[in-house]
This record gives C-alpha cells, sequence and structure tokens, in this order.
C-alpha cells in the first residue's frame, strides 16, 4: 500500500503556488528516515515572484499605523495559539523533535515573542526634537528597511521564522522567508494561518535549497538579508549581499563555554547543563557543548555527567520519556559521528558516542573528557548531542579557555562567588553570560553573538531596531 505524499507550495502574493518549473525536492521524516512530503525547489522565476510581491505590498505596509500592524500580529498569536496541535505536529514530523516537549518549550515562547513584537511597534525611541542650529529644528525618523530576505534554518524551524517575521513585520517591512529545505512543512502551515491576516504580499514563503537562498540574497529587491545558519552560509550571504550594499542581519555558530568553578553546586549544574547540551539534540548554536570545570572536581564532574547522560533518553516523538528526537538529516548525523571517530588518542568517551538504532539518525548523549584547547572538537561546532569536558587551573586560565574559540554567541558560569561571577561575565567575550543557569531566554532580551557567531541582535528593542533605518529631517523655523 502506497501512501500519498503531502504536497508543500509556496506562497507568494497570498496564494499557494508550485515552483515556476514544477521542480521539487522530497522532504524527510528524520525520526524515521522516510520520505512523507514534497515541496517546492524554486528557482529565479519564483524568487522573483515573490520579491516582487513584497515589494508591491510595502509601500501600502510602511503607511500602516503602529496600532494597526500591532493587531494583526496579536491576531497571528492568537492564531498560532488555537491551532498549536496543527504546528507542533507539523514540527516534529520536520524535525523528529518529542511531540510534548514542542508543545511545551517552543510553542509558548513562539506566541509571547509575536505578541512582544506587536507591543513593539507602538514603542519605537529616538532622540526628541530640537534645536541644535538656531533657526532649525531636528527630528529623528525611524522607518522601516523595505523588503526583507529572510533564510531559517533547520533546528528550530518554527521558533526561527518567528524571530525573522515578526520584527521585521512589526516595523513596517515586507518578507520573503526561506524555510531550509529539510524543514519547511511547519512554515508553510504558518502562510495557511497567516493568509487571512495579513495583506496580500507582506508575507511570502519560497521553499528550496541553497541554490534559492543564494538568489534571495543577491536579489536586486531587498534592502536586507537575514539569516540564521552556518559560518559558512553566513559569509556567503555577507559576500553576496555586498555587492548592492544590503544590511545584513547574522546569527550564525556557537561553542558555547561552561565554567564550572569548585565552589559550584555539582549536582545542580551537572543536571542543568545535561539539559541544555542534550535537548534539542543539541542542535542550538547556544547548547551548552563545551564544559570548563576547574581541576578539583573535574573527575567527580566527569562522573557525575557521565551517569546524567546516561540517563538521558532519545526516542520517537511520541515517547513522552525522551528529552530529545533524532539529528535532522543524514549528513548531520555523519558529522556528528565523524567528531568522535577522528578523536584524538589523548581523549576518552565517558558515556555514549554511538549511533541509536539503524532507522532515523538518533544519537546518543555523549560525554567526552580528556581533551586538549586545540583539539577539533573544543575548537569547532559538533551540533549534536556531545558534551566535551576539559579541566582548568585558575580564573585566568578559564578565561583564556573560554575564549580561544572562534565564536562568541552564548557562555555560562557556575559560581557562588557573587565577585567571580562578575569578573567572568566582564571577561567572557560572548553576546550572553548565564549565571548558575544555561539557556533561557525570554523575549525582552536581545540575543545574538561576537566574532564568527556573527552580527545584530534577535529579540529585544534591539532586534525591533534593526529592521529600522534612521532618517535625519531638519526644518527652518523661518518657515
Amino acid at each position: 500500500m502506497t501512501t500519498e505524499l503531502r504536497r508543500l507550495r509556496n506562497y507568494i502574493g497570498g496564494e499557494f503556488k508550485d515552483a515556476a518549473d514544477g521542480r521539487t525536492t522530497d522532504v524527510v521524516n528524520p525520526a524515521t528516515g522516510e520520505v512523507y512530503a514534497t515541496a517546492p525547489l524554486s528557482g529565479q522565476a519564483d524568487v522573483d515572484a515573490a520579491m516582487a510581491a513584497a515589494a508591491a505590498a510595502f509601500p501600502g505596509w510602511r503607511d500602516t499605523t503602529p496600532s494597526e500592524r500591532q493587531k494583526a500580529l496579536l491576531k497571528i498569536a492568537d492564531a498560532f495559539e488555537a491551532r498549536a496541535d496543527e504546528l507542533v505536529a507539523a514540527e516534529s514530523e520536520n524535525t523528529g523533535k518529542p511531540l510534548g516537549l514542542t508543545a511545551s518549550e517552543e510553542l509558548p515562547p513562539m506566541v509571547d515573542q509575536i505578541r512582544f513584537f506587536a507591543g513593539a511597534a507602538r514603542l519605537l525611541e529616538g532622540r526628541s526634537a530640537g534645536e541644535y542650529m538656531d533657526g532649525m529644528t531636528s527630528i529623528i525618523r525611524r522607518e522601516p528597511v523595505g523588503v526583507c530576505a529572510q533564510v531559517a534554518p533547520w533546528n528550530y524551524p518554527m521558533m526561527m521564522a518567528v524571530w525573522k517575521f515578526a520584527p521585521a513585520i512589526a516595523a513596517g517591512n515586507t518578507v520573503v522567508l526561506k524555510p531550509s529545505d529539510t524543514t519547511p512543512a511547519s512554515t508553510v502551515l504558518m502562510a495557511e494561518i497567516i493568509d487571512s491576516i495579513l495583506p496580500k504580499g507582506v508575507f511570502n514563503v519560497v521553499c528550496g535549497d541553497r541554490e534559492t537562498g543564494k538568489a534571495m540574497v543577491e536579489h536586486s529587491t531587498p534592502a536586507m538579508a537575514s539569516i540564521t545558519g552556518s559560518v559558512r552560509a553566513g559569509m556567503q550571504v555577507a559576500e553576496s549581499a555586498s555587492k548592492d550594499v544590503k544590511r545584513v542581519h547574522l546569527e550564525l555558530g556557537g561553542k558555547a563555554p561552561v565554567v564550572v568553578f569548585e565552589d559550584a553546586d555539582i549536582a545542580k549544574a551537572v543536571e542543568d547543563i545535561a539539559v541544555a547540551g542534550y535537548f534539542n539534540a543539541g542542535q542550538d548554536c547556544t547548547a551548552a557543548t563545551r564544559v570548563l570545570v576547574h581541576e578539583s572536581i573535574h573527575d567527580e564532574f566527569v562522573a557525575a555527567l557521565a551517569k546524567a547522560a546516561a540517563d538521558t533518553k532519545t526516542g520517537a516523538p511520541d515517547d513522552e520519556d525522551v528529552l530529545y528526537g533524532p539529528l535532522n538529516n543524514p549528513n548531520q548525523l555523519g558529522q556528528v559521528a565523524g567528531f568522535i571517530d577522528r578523536l584524538p588518542a589523548h581523549a576518552k568517551v565517558e558515556a555514549g558516542g554511538h549511533r541509536v538504532g539503524d532507522k532515523g539518525y538518533f544519537y546518543a548523549p555523549t560525554v567526552v573528557s580528556g581533551l586538549k584547547q586545540d583539539d577539533e572538537i573544543v575548537q569547532n561546532e559538533v551540533f549534536g548531542p556531545v558534551i566535551t569536558v576539559q579541566s582548568f587551573t585558575d580564573e585566568a586560565q578559564a578565561v583564556e579557555y573560554a575564549n580561544g574559540v572562534e565564536y562568541a554567541l552564548a557562555s555560562s558560569v557556575w559560581t557562588k562567588d557573587h565577585g567571580r561571577a562578575m569578573r567572568m561575565s566582564k571577561k567572557l567575550d560572548f553576546g550572553c553570560v548565564w549565571i548558575n543557569t544555561h539557556i533561557p531566554l525570554v523575549a525582552e532580551m536581545p540575543h545574538g553573538g561576537f566574532k564568527k557567531s556573527g552580527y545584530g541582535k534577535d529579540l529585544s528593542a534591539y532586534g525591533f531596531e534593526d529592521y529600522t533605518r534612521i532618517k535625519h529631517v531638519m526644518t527652518s523655523l523661518d518657515g
């Protein structure tokens, strides 16, 4: 018996469409390894059509009042909430994520983030009008930048789509959004829900691969390109956007250090770090992947973390006991396994280090100790359920090791010493420093990194302002 595949479509100018040339790509459920849908493999004609629709809609959306944009976003939030079960099911099929955790840990923050940006639409701030030259009054206008080309990743397809479109639309921009080619289903469902709320052309979804994203970024219409993805992809976007001086917003990779001092509550630290390292199969740029622990508690900590890994379960989306599901695709499974296969002789796998089952792309929760600062697995992003452990002798060495990578997105410090925590928060060269916790995010606070983790902020008023431009208007008081 053959099951008919679901047929996903682009959403352009308020209409659902196949790719202009009819090309499609298979969409695979990573929990089973089976194809369950097809999606358009969009080309230049599809990108042109989406950009034209967004450009045509921009003047009207730009001229709406903040209260009108707020009302629309609040309706979207309510509609997402009302159809939460459908969104969670689509996301789980996209990614293999546990249904229960997706419903409790992803859907509510998404809805809250949309509501935050709905409020932010009415709270743009700037300098007050004033006379900075005799006989002249100056005012500052904050305006939307225009059409935004946005590329979302496969690790959090649904939530990252919200992080992209909500601030852009709140600021009065129009959007052409491309989901990852492996996870388009939840984004297409979002378009179905949004269809009856936003004017045609304000929000557009184009499915496709890397070449589709390249065509979007290189297109002459967008004033801004925004991507969440790998460092390599971010560098390519920045290079392409530079040719016509587009604004660029990059949220790229991470290699978060987790600095555990000798006075930390080891039991609590281990419990929280295991969750922050293994949640979503470690496929999170802020995941607690790189533990630096004081030499005096190193062995005790490693033993406790290895036990926590052994007690952590991965499995099917409908299993209520699992913390995480599969890796997203076979290439990612190969990448994670490759890091373990290439470990140097001085490294020791304390837990995990192997695939789980022969169906889907599951990998065991893994702990690796005995590592040196220049080891490949310490320096490069694994993006899987793997936590490495190194020891340090003092605060200075902890800072040296923590900052000694090319990424600079997130970090955490575990200590009961307030002064030490404050010193570390100053010295750690990362866009976020958590103290005695790791991974919580709130809509009101910015998320974004330094160095090769990119630039620009998601969430918060800072993220909202990234989607605006500043104009000075000066008028003569003489009439």
